[in-house]
């Protein structure tokens, strides 16, 4: 079959510039071939070069003691002692998500998977951040059903507990909703799996499912704006089998025990392509394919398709040749495919074929080196104008427009589509702050969080950045962790524009000055660019997933608040109402400057809460909502009612930052304001917990009609 000739509108069509397109010409000194387009394409694109982002990427911290593999792999390794390592990764699947609903959600899962069990991991825990358009536009509804089933069906079916996450609504996401999927996996720390190749003329085998035509250019789209044409981009989306992904996973396990493997690389974005792509450059080496060795699903697929196609649950791996007996029959057993496809090269080339007929041949390190590489002109966001002046508002009025709001009401009609407690290990489920699974085996245990304030990133991207580490710091040590390490899902607008390039460039700043002062470094990530429709963006969404280590399960701080227990506020009274969760929800606002994060406070308040840990009864941080929110969700919980001392607006629903509120009996209250007090710290009473109603000031309601009006409204909203 021939190949299309190279014309103008097919390079445009595969997201090439004219001067991308010229490097290309200057690298080969020729006009490619169809597939050696199709290649380029998928290399240079966004999605896999990130070819925007690597300058500003690069300053990111990423080191520390407890790094064995930061950003680079499939996936982060940090050490939790014991021999042992955490490996998880954040990625993800915006734009499939967006226009199949629930194939996107479920391959985005699956990918993320890949991620971390092709490190040798086994995968204990999920989360997801997931970010929709308003409830009333036409397609949410839809969206939320179709990808919550995705993600719950691949997971579920696959077997790993879900154990946290978060879903948001607002108008900027109404063209481009987001799929954030987190995997986190345990291996032996000396057993760690990696994807650079390595010895010349070493096999190069295809592991796992069948390669068909599903996601033909999917990591392409996901480099570019929606438009009008969305629906013609649906045959770019993936089809994932759950089943066979478990299958995949038992069977890569139990292949590396055999000592069989040299280097692994998952096929995800850009399949074939970059998987090779990856582990010869990583390898210096060069890597031939002999395509009619590909298992296919479907007839006559041309080279093309082979190596762009985005099939789900496949590898390559190069493997030991005198282990290949012993490789194959695993995967026989597991029924999975196991083919030799090609080999590897000392020269620098990546050489295609297809029954004998050179369909690409390349220099390897160009596809990846070589790669675009811009420093894209960004403008810094203008301050934010001074908060106007915020009528006071009756403080149950208050919390009930945040609680009556998807954003802030009871998220179990998500959840429990979720499987949180397979595999028996998990400590906490998701609802309650940071989900905890326990490490089989051992007394410890892991925490995770997934946190973002995208409001706050709009206003003031460097406060923004910070704020989304701060939050995932106070997170984990709510529940007595401490925390380890992040990785990170910066979803941006189009980076070409320099107002939205600014707002990268920003939150880059603040999720580095926060990670390094709090300890957190990067060791994994994505960059998602190009959520715009009609050139019109969404928020800005940096979202971090953060992992935290708690030496002993009876370290967790528990959700256990009594009749007689006291309220107390570490980190000072609330004021702060810019970009507030009561301006948006109670007001439609969203004004004002966005908090400012004090990191050396958030350090020394996380030290405190983790020394105090065996006098507290329950612990949240304060964000969304502030004090009343957070009051009112250990009060829901606990089924008891709250008395707040104080009505003032501010310090009820401000969302000053590095504070906590803590549950606590009267005695240990005592002891836990003596130690705030000699370490310098503000720990004040602001009520108490008992009763069936919830106090404020002056204004008060019966606690089963709010906790009614939580539990209802999401699910009345947009289901």
């Amino acid at each position: 079959m021939s190949e299309p000739s190279i014309t103008p509108e097919i390079i445009a069509a595969h997201g090439l510039s004219d001067s991308e397109y010229q490097t290309i010409l200057d690298l080969i000194g020729r006009t490619p071939s169809f597939t050696e387009l199709g290649i380029f394409s998928a290399m240079w694109n966004e999605h896999c070069s990130y070819k925007s982002s690597k300058k500003w990427l690069r300053t990111l911290p990423t080191d520390g003691p407890q790094v064995i593999c930061g950003p680079g792999e499939n996936a982060g390794v940090v050490d939790i002692g014991d021999g042992q390592a955490v490996v998880f990764k954040m990625e993800s699947h915006n734009h499939p998500s967006y226009i199949e609903p629930y194939q996107g959600a479920a391959t985005g899962v699956g990918g993320i998977l890949r991620d971390v069990f092709t490190m040798g991991a086994r995968p204990i825990a999920s989360m997801n951040s997931l970010s929709f358009g308003e409830p009333g536009h036409h397609k949410t509804k839809q969206l939320v059903h179709g990808v919550v089933a995705g993600v719950g069906g691949y997971g579920n079916c696959f077997g790993v507990p879900c154990v946290g996450g978060e879903v948001r609504f607002d108008p900027a996401y109404n063209g481009n909703c987001l799929v954030n999927a987190f995997a986190a996996g345990l291996a032996d720390a000396d057993k760690i799996f990696y994807s650079a190749a390595s010895g010349i003329g070493m096999p190069v085998v295809y592991l796992g499912a069948k390669t068909g035509r599903d996601g033909v250019g999917g990591a392409t789209m996901a480099s570019a704006e929606f438009d009008d044409t969305i629906e013609e981009k649906r045959p770019t989306v993936q089809v994932g089998d759950p089943f066979t992904e478990k299958r995949l996973m038992e069977a890569t396990l139990e292949l590396m025990a055999t000592g069989a493997v040299i280097s692994i690389q998952d096929m995800g974005a850009a399949g074939l392509t970059c998987s090779a792509v990856e582990m010869g450059d990583k390898g210096d080496l060069g890597v031939i394919l002999d395509l009619e060795k590909v298992p296919t699903r479907e007839e006559n697929m041309t080279a093309y398709e082979m190596m762009l196609s985005e099939s789900q649950e496949r590898m390559l791996m190069v493997l030991r040749p005198e282990l290949e007996a012993e490789a194959k029959a695993v995967f026989d057993k597991w029924d999975l495919d196991f083919a030799i496809v090609g080999e590897t090269i000392a020269e620098d080339r990546f050489l295609i074929r297809l029954n004998g007929e050179v369909k690409a041949d390349l220099p390897l390190k160009a596809l990846s080196g070589t790669a675009p590489e811009y420093d894209r002109p960004w403008v810094e966001t203008p301050a934010a104008d001074p908060l106007a002046d915020v009528p006071g508002i009756d403080p149950i009025e208050g919390l009930r427009a945040l609680i009556a709001s998807p954003n802030y009401a009871g998220k179990s009609w998500v959840y429990e589509q979720y499987d949180t407690m397979v595999m028996a290990d998990t400590a906490r489920t998701p609802g309650f702050g940071a989900g905890i699974v326990r490490v089989h085996g051992t007394d410890k245990a892991l925490a995770f969080t997934s946190d973002v304030t995208p409001r706050y990133v709009r206003a003031n991207p460097v406060e923004g950045g910070k704020q989304a580490v701060a939050e995932a710091y106070r997170n984990l040590t709510a529940v007595g962790a401490r925390p380890l390490a992040s990785t990170d899902n910066l979803n941006f607008g189009n980076p070409e524009k320099p107002e939205i390039m600014g707002q990268f460039v920003g939150a880059i700043k603040g999720i580095g000055e926060a990670v390094s002062a709090l300890d957190m470094p990067i060791v994994s990530g994505n960059v998602s660019l190009y959520n715009e429709t009609d050139g019109s963006a969404i928020l800005p969404t940096p979202t971090i997933g953060a992992v935290g280590l708690l030496s002993h399960v009876d370290d967790i701080i528990g959700f256990d608040v009594q009749d007689g227990h006291v309220a107390l506020l570490l980190g000072g009274a609330g004021a702060h109402l810019g970009q507030s969760a009561l301006l948006a929800e109670a007001l439609g606002r969203a004004e004002g400057d966005a908090p400012a994060v004090d990191l050396a406070a958030e350090a020394a308040h996380g030290d405190f809460i983790r020394a105090g840990r065996a006098h507290i009864a329950a612990c949240t941080d304060l964000s969304d909502g502030g004090l009343a929110l957070a009051a009112f969700e250990m009060a829901d919980h606990a089924n008891l009612g709250v008395t707040l001392d104080s009505g003032d607006t501010g310090h009820l629903f401000g969302e000053d930052q590095a504070r906590y509120l803590i549950a606590a009996t009267p005695e240990n209250a005592d002891l836990l304001h003596a130690s705030a007090q000699s370490a310098g710290l503000s720990l004040v009473a602001v009520g108490r917990f008992g009763g069936d109603t919830v106090q404020m000031g002056e204004a008060s309601a019966p606690l089963s009609d709010l906790s009614q009006l939580h539990a209802t409204s999401f699910a009345a909203r947009v289901t």
